[in-house]
């Protein structure tokens, strides 16, 4: 107990605290990014543009099929050998944004692929053009039906940040490794602190989620 104690004083809370808002901001960031360009990637895809869903989908594939990790490291590693050295913030926004970007391509695609096409051609024939009928029609019930697979994505993509300590992102648990590195006693109480923050983000996604999709319906 008193290895707790010792583990979450003033000076520990506020440096994982500082970790934490790391975390947020690197996580939401990400998630606006990610969420813009997939839906773009998704609904290109969808519309099998000639030549240009079939490039747009042999990229996703191989984004979708490589580690996040691996992404991270030619992020801030592999870019400075082409002329571009982005900070470690940027970078790692960069990396989770372009990995959740192929994820976010795939769900949404598959959520306009679930919208019956008879919609579409009865907006077709109330004289609603093409783009017009998946903006206005198909596009905001395939997003109802999209919210529990990206809801889970972007908590994943809210987890996968730890993995930017690679890069010595300073966030969560970059600063909670610093703390118990200092004294292996404390390694417990920190694993706890981290589980704690990170259910807290993580459920408060999911509930802004069931509200939005309560909203929606």
């Amino acid at each position: 107990m008193q290895n707790f104690i010792n583990a979450y004083s003033w000076i520990n809370i506020r440096f994982l605290l500082e970790g934490f808002w790391i975390t947020i901001e690197v996580s939401v960031i990400s998630i606006i990014i990610s969420f813009i360009l997939g839906t773009f990637l998704g609904i290109i895809r969808y519309a099998n543009i000639k030549y240009l869903s079939a490039i747009v989908g042999f990229i996703i594939d191989i984004i979708r099929n490589l580690p996040l990790l691996l992404i991270i490291f030619f992020t801030y590693f592999g870019l400075p050998n082409i002329g571009i050295k982005p900070e470690i913030i940027p970078a790692a926004i960069m990396a989770l944004s372009i990995f959740e970007s192929a994820m976010v391509a795939e769900i949404v695609r598959s959520g306009i692929n679930s919208i019956d096409y008879g919609q579409t051609e009865g907006a077709l024939a109330n004289g609603l053009t093409k783009w017009q009928a998946l903006r206005i029609i198909v596009l905001p019930q395939a997003i109802k039906n999209m919210m529990p697979a990206l809801v889970s994505q972007f908590i994943s993509l809210v987890k996968d940040t730890s993995l930017a300590t690679i890069i010595v992102l300073p966030e969560l648990m970059y600063h909670a490794q610093i703390i118990y590195g200092q004294n292996t006693n404390y390694i417990i109480p920190m694993f706890v602190a981290l589980a704690v923050l990170y259910f807290i983000v993580c459920y408060l996604l999911s509930l802004v989620a069931r509200y939005l999709h309560k909203h929606i319906a």
